[in-house]
C-alpha cells in the first residue's frame, strides 16, 4: 500500500502540514524545556528560602511549641520534624552541596560553622498503594538544618510532578498545521489544475485529435508553460493542415495524369509493351493511394462509438469471401471509441501482411487490461528480430525485388502505426515459438458515450 500521495496536490499539502506541526513542536519543546530549567531554579530558590526561614522560626519558638509547629506547617509538599541529636552528615554530590551552601549563606551567622546537609531521594513515606498517595515515587528534597545546640530541623520538600503537556500547544499546533494545508491546497489548486489541463491537452495531441487552448492561467512558470504549449499546437495544427491540403492536392494532380496513362496505353499496338506500362501504372496509382492514406491516418475521421469485435469480423468475413485463407475465433462484444474507418484500414492491412507473407491469418481479439488487443498470427518464417522495427518505416520492405506484388508499397505497416499511435495505442511483432509472426493491434479503451 503506497502511504505517500502521487498527485503533486497531496504532495504539497502533506509536505507543508507536516512542515508546520513539526516545527511548532519543536519551538513548544525548545520553549518547554527553557521553562521547566527556569522553573526548577525558581522552585530551589523557593525551598531554600521557606527552609531556612521554619529554621529560624524553630530556632526562636520554646522546645516544647517545636513539634507542634512542624505539625501545622506540614503539607502535602512540606514534611517537618525535630529531631535532637547530632549525626555526621552523608557525603554530598556537587548539586547538593550548591544547595546546602546556598541555605547556610540565608541563615544567621551563628550557623556559620554548623553542620548542613542536603540530600536528593524518593518519597519513602507514602502508603503501600500507588494510587492513593499522588507523591509515590516522586523525588525529593531532604535538608537537614540546625536549630540550636543538639537540636536540629529535617525539612523534606516532595518535588511535584511535571505539569501535562500543555494542551494549548498542541491545539496550536493542529490549528497551524491546518491552516498552512489550507493554503498548500490553494496553491496546490492553482498550479496542478492548469498542469493536469496541459496533461490533457497533450494527450489529445498524442491520439490525433484537436487539442484545445489551455488556459494561460496560475503561477508565472505555469502560465509560460500554457502559452508555449498553444503556441506548439497552432503551429503543429497549421503545419498539418498545410501538409494534408498539400498532399491532397497532389493526390488529385496525379490521378488525373495517371487516368490519362491508363487510356493512352489501351492504344499501344505491342501487347507485350501494353502489359508492362499498364503495370508500371497500376503501381504508380497504388503508390499514389498508400501515401495519400499514409498522411491521412492519424486524423481527419471523428470518433464514434463502434464494436470492434463487429468490424474485425466483417473484415475477416471480407477477405473470406474473397477466397483468402482468414480464420475469425469470435469474441464477444468490444465496445470502442474510435475512427472506425482507421481501424478497419489497419486491421485490414495487418490481415493482408499475413495472408501475403505468412500464407494465413488466425485473427483474435483479447482484452488486456484498460485495452484490447487485436492479434493477428500466421504460419510464414517470421521477421528477424533486428528488422521487426526497421518494418515500421516507411517505403522499407524485407522483399528486395522492390515488386508492387511480392513486396507492397513499403507504406502498409507505417499506416498501421499511425492509426495506433493516432487512437492513443500501439503495434507490435514478434515471432511465434511454433513458427510465424505474431502482429498485436493495442487500442486503449474508452467508456461509452451515452
Amino acid at each position: 500500500m503506497r502511504l505517500w500521495p502521487r498527485t503533486l496536490g497531496m504532495q504539497l499539502i502533506v509536505v507543508t502540514a507536516v512542515a508546520v506541526f513539526l516545527s511548532n513542536a519543536a519551538v513548544a519543546l525548545w520553549f518547554e524545556l527553557g521553562s521547566e530549567r527556569l522553573s526548577e531554579n525558581d522552585l530551589t530558590e523557593r525551598v531554600v528560602d521557606r527552609a531556612a526561614s521554619i529554621t529560624t522560626l524553630m530556632a526562636s519558638i520554646p522546645p516544647k511549641a517545636r513539634r507542634p509547629a512542624t505539625e501545622a506547617l506540614k503539607s502535602k509538599l512540606w514534611q517537618f520534624s525535630v529531631e535532637q541529636g547530632n549525626v555526621v552528615p552523608a557525603p554530598m554530590n556537587p548539586s547538593e552541596a550548591r544547595i546546602a551552601s546556598r541555605l547556610r549563606s540565608m541563615l544567621p551567622p551563628k550557623y556559620a560553622d554548623a553542620p548542613i546537609a542536603v540530600h536528593f531521594a524518593s518519597w519513602p513515606g507514602a502508603p503501600p498503594n500507588p494510587h492513593k498517595d499522588w507523591r509515590r515515587g516522586l523525588d525529593t528534597i531532604e535538608m537537614s538544618l540546625p536549630v540550636v545546640r543538639n537540636t536540629r530541623l529535617v525539612a523534606t520538600f516532595i518535588k511535584p510532578p511535571p505539569p501535562p503537556w500543555p494542551t494549548e500547544i498542541v491545539i496550536a499546533a493542529i490549528v497551524a498545521a491546518l491552516v498552512a494545508s489550507a493554503a498548500g491546497a490553494y496553491i496546490a489548486r492553482r498550479v496542478a489544475r492548469p498542469l493536469s489541463k496541459l496533461a490533457d491537452a497533450a494527450s489529445l495531441v498524442a491520439r490525433g485529435e484537436t487539442a484545445p487552448r489551455v488556459p494561460e492561467v496560475g503561477p508565472d512558470d505555469v502560465c509560460h508553460a500554457a502559452q508555449a504549449f498553444n503556441t506548439m499546437t497552432d503551429q503543429v495544427t497549421r503545419t498539418l493542415e498545410r501538409q494534408r491540403q498539400l498532399l491532397s492536392a497532389v493526390g488529385h494532380d496525379l490521378r488525373t495524369p495517371i487516368t490519362a496513362m491508363r487510356i493512352n496505353t489501351e492504344f499501344v499496338e505491342d501487347s507485350e509493351l501494353r502489359d508492362r506500362l499498364q503495370r508500371n501504372v497500376d503501381e504508380l496509382q497504388a503508390l499514389t493511394e498508400a501515401v495519400l492514406s499514409a498522411a491521412r491516418g492519424a486524423g481527419g475521421e471523428a470518433p464514434r462509438q463502434i464494436d470492434l469485435s463487429s468490424l474485425v469480423e466483417s473484415v475477416c468475413a471480407d477477405l473470406d469471401d474473397l477466397g483468402e485463407p482468414v480464420t475469425w475465433q469470435g469474441h464477444p462484444p468490444a465496445p470502442l471509441s474510435c475512427r472506425a474507418n482507421e481501424i478497419q484500414r489497419a486491421v485490414r492491412n495487418l490481415i493482408e501482411n499475413a495472408v501475403a507473407y505468412g500464407h494465413n491469418a488466425d485473427v483474435s481479439i483479447r482484452e488486456a487490461g484498460d485495452a484490447y488487443e487485436v492479434v493477428v498470427e500466421d504460419n510464414g518464417p517470421g521477421i528477424a528480430e533486428e528488422d521487426q522495427t526497421r518494418v515500421f518505416e516507411p517505403f522499407v520492405r524485407l522483399e528486395s525485388s522492390r515488386n508492387l506484388e511480392t513486396g507492397g508499397t513499403g507504406l502498409g505497416l507505417t499506416l498501421v502505426r499511425a492509426i495506433a499511435q493516432g487512437h492513443g495505442g500501439a503495434v507490435a511483432l514478434e515471432n511465434r515459438d511454433s513458427g510465424g509472426l505474431r502482429a498485436t493491434l493495442r487500442l486503449p479503451r474508452k467508456p461509452a458515450k451515452g
